[in-house]
């Protein structure tokens, strides 16, 4: 008897595991078995450094949060593995993570991420990728962002020489073959100009691309900056990543050395800082995204670059009470020049040479430089 109630029992165990298993393995029908919190359709995977780092990362997740905010989209950010050393590899898993939590489409800000987008773009075709900083990858379902720089630059050394400064610098990275920093500085010296002109003053302007190289601050380059602001140099345009660290430590040592930021807003980085040659990277995300939701991805943005500017709100000085730090400069003059730069009444020209660090090339361009004594540190 107990020998049968023994083999009975062993069968129910065998028959309840079984149908414990089969249930496991088959789906259930309810429609609400994957929350929908589970699917971010915008998603975001950061650069290099913090979410919350003042500068691309931040500002390029705004654009994509209010967008999707305002379209009922889920969104979310994905920072690739170890952070500040991250590699082209952990910027591949972050995007595949995005396509699997249901990304349809992936903003990625800063040009690093160029190698990972070739990859995750080409073996996901149904997924739409915008390449903020970017460039036109050759691949249909790759849209970029690119920035008129002239155009902020133009305002910030506009802006500085109007407020009465005369002796103006900028240290630019790039070594003088990046192209955005070229126009960047190609802008300034247009604005310096156009200023001194209205004015009937002359100013005198150095520009270097010496220690930009890497985008990085430098022991080198504080020197140089140094002697810049010992020899009278009122401002310094800082136009390169963390080069500004070098700018702030130079300007710390003086007793009025100021400072233009770049990209974005950096007058939390130092009371020095002046003003800032800004890109509207908010603006600019939530505009190309719209595109994409208004279906016209395929005859506007497939494969393409758009180059945006004051236009598109994506060119500008910062206007905040806490930003704005000219003594006779106002806000209102300022806005005026915006709206004859939207206007096409004034055109700062972006027809750098591929090599903006020696003489003869700045010679070569088109631009009347009468009130600016221009040098050209080689």
């Amino acid at each position: 008897m107990k020998k049968l109630l023994s083999l009975l029992l062993a069968v129910l165990m065998v028959v309840s595991l079984s149908a414990c298993g089969k249930k496991e393995e088959t789906p259930t029908d309810t429609p609400d078995a994957a929350p929908t919190t589970d699917v971010y359709e915008v998603a975001v995977v950061t650069d290099v450094g913090q979410l919350n780092d003042g500068g691309f990362n931040q500002y390029t997740f705004e654009g994509a949060k209010l967008f999707a905010e305002a379209n009922g989209y889920n969104y979310n950010y994905y920072a690739p593995a170890n952070g500040t050393d991250a590699t082209d590899n952990d910027r591949i898993d972050a995007m595949r993570l995005a396509i699997e939590n249901g990304a349809k489409v992936i903003v990625t800000p800063g040009f690093m991420q160029a190698t990972a987008l070739q990859t995750v773009a080409a073996e996901s075709p149904d997924v739409k990728f915008v390449f903020v900083d970017g460039w036109a990858l050759g691949l249909p379902n790759v849209t970029a962002i690119s920035y008129k720089e002239q155009e902020a630059g133009y305002f910030a050394g506009y802006a500085a020489a109007k407020d009465g400064y005369t002796k103006l610098a900028g240290t630019f990275g790039g070594a003088g073959t990046n192209a955005a920093c070229n126009r960047y500085a190609y802008g300034y010296v247009q604005g310096i100009e156009a200023a001194a002109a209205e004015l009937g003053t002359t100013c005198d302007v150095t520009i270097s691309f010496l220690y930009g190289a890497a985008f990085s601050a430098s022991t080198e380059l504080q020197t140089q900056v140094s002697g810049w602001y010992n020899n009278g140099t009122e401002v310094v345009f800082s136009c390169g990543g963390s080069m500004l660290q070098s700018v702030k430590a130079a300007a710390a040592e003086t007793q009025n050395g100021k400072i233009i930021g770049v990209d974005v807003d950096q007058a939390s980085e130092s009371d020095r800082v002046i003003t800032s040659a800004c890109k509207g990277l908010s603006a600019s995300v939530q505009l190309v995204l719209t595109e994409w939701n208004n279906g016209e991805w395929d005859a506007k943005l497939a494969d393409q670059c758009s180059v945006l500017g004051a236009a598109e709100n994506s060119t500008e000085i910062p206007t905040a009470s806490g930003s704005w730090r000219f003594n006779t400069f106002t806000v209102d003059e300022y806005k005026a020049l915006f709206d004859k730069v939207v206007a096409g009444e004034v055109t700062p020209l972006d027809n750098v040479s591929d090599n903006m660090s020696t003489q003869a090339s700045w010679d070569a361009l088109t631009a009347d430089f009468s009130h600016v004594n221009l040098t050209v540190e080689e």
